[in-house]
């Protein structure tokens, strides 16, 4: 299955609104083990190594952008 990278959700503005409220009142620790703990979460559900490897790719170049 290759990476999707179409924007799939119906509104983005609330799930990234969501994602900044699960930081609130979080030390940069914490929100630190959120991320990690979301991240590997969401990689599980996806489960395919090969989309995974292609997300990681884009988003290091990304970053480095």
């Amino acid at each position: 299955m290759p990476l999707d990278t179409r924007p799939r959700v119906a509104d983005p503005d609330a799930i990234f609104a969501l994602l900044v409220e699960a930081h609130a009142g979080l030390d940069e620790a914490a929100s630190r083990r959120l991320d990690a703990r979301l991240v590997l979460l969401l990689m599980n559900h996806i489960g395919d190594e090969a989309v995974l490897r292609e997300a990681i790719r884009l988003a290091r170049e990304s970053a480095q952008a």
